[in-house]
């Protein structure tokens, strides 16, 4: 049993027309489903990736109108860490960013900045075989593209765990993943991801707009039902496996408390859509699709920016 890298990662807005504008418009990301919560369908689900809306590419936002702003704490994953091509394409993002009224601040091969919302954000010149995960995007060169996740980084406890060992057993005998370094980690299946801890600020966390919900790390097919039995083995509390439409999915908390997801890579995107049309139109769960008229009349219209740039 292996896992492939990252499957998505999903995060908290407070402003689904900002965040829109901000990840398919500023990071020409493509979106590629508009869907609504499975668990509170009166408020949207938005996914962003790659042309093909690849596992790896995955970034999701729930929205809830009324959020308040978040703040990572202990537990809690604090930056995402997406991938990019050369030094050439980070300045043609510094400079693509600032124009935009973006903060950005240059650390080694990196850039780092901020979303709307206060989402820590970073693009990374990474080498590596893995196949890029690109989008289109008419004004943003192919060669300076987002090429996918890189991995995230997440606060730690603050104090040690009780067993010292069983935040390594958890992801390295049970997951699979390499640990270069202390509070490292590293999955080398058919993509590669990285994982790591950095030291929690002294304020306690809040989950809110801003934040992030979860990580889904992207498991196989055939092995889904067999990771739940190996994860209730080694003494976690997985959900039973769950239908998302798009994927299927088992939830559990590694030690350190951030909320972990495996999920399966079909059946995809294109399920429900034709792969030139992702995103254009409101998808609905089947058991939603009975409230279609009220959720369209309430739920806030968002063009989707690809949609309107072939129009224009």
């Amino acid at each position: 049993m292996q896992l492939d890298g990252v499957h998505h990662i999903t995060c908290i807005t407070a402003d689904a027309q900002g965040n829109v504008d901000f990840y398919a418009r500023v990071l020409g990301l493509r979106l590629v489903k508009k869907t609504v919560n499975f668990d509170a369908p009166d408020v949207y689900h938005l996914y962003y990736g790659d042309d093909a809306g690849a596992p790896g590419s995955i970034l999701t936002f729930f929205e809830f109108p009324d959020a308040a702003p978040g703040r990572a704490g202990a537990g809690m994953i604090h930056r995402l860490r997406w991938r990019v091509g050369s030094r050439e394409a980070l300045g043609f993002w510094s400079e693509r960013l600032g124009a935009e009224g973006v903060h950005v601040a240059p650390v080694d091969d990196a850039i780092r900045f901020t979303d709307p919302e206060g989402l820590a954000l970073e693009l990374a010149v990474v080498e590596t075989d893995d196949e890029p995960l690109r989008a289109r995007a008419t004004d943003i060169p192919a060669e300076h593209a987002l090429l996918g996740f890189d991995g995230v980084r997440a606060y730690g406890p603050g104090d040690e765990l009780e067993d010292t060992e069983l935040e390594d057993t958890v992801l390295t005998e049970t997951m699979g993943f390499e640990m270069p370094g202390p509070g490292e980690y590293r999955l080398a299946g058919r993509r590669t991801a990285t994982y790591g801890y950095d030291d929690p600020p002294a304020a306690v966390g809040l989950q809110g707009a801003g934040t992030v919900h979860h990580i889904a790390w992207c498991d196989r097919d055939a092995e889904h039902a067999a990771w739940r039995g190996r994860l209730a083995q080694a003494g976690e509390r997985p959900t039973p496996v769950i239908d998302r439409q798009y994927f299927l999915s088992i939830y559990f908390r590694e030690p350190r408390g951030v909320l972990f997801e495996l999920a399966t890579p079909s059946p995809g995107f294109a399920i429900d859509e034709d792969p030139e049309h992702l995103g254009e139109q409101l998808r609905l769960p089947p058991q939603y699709e009975h409230l279609r008229d009220r959720l369209e009349a309430a739920l806030t219209p968002l063009p989707n920016p690809r949609a309107e740039a072939a129009r224009s």
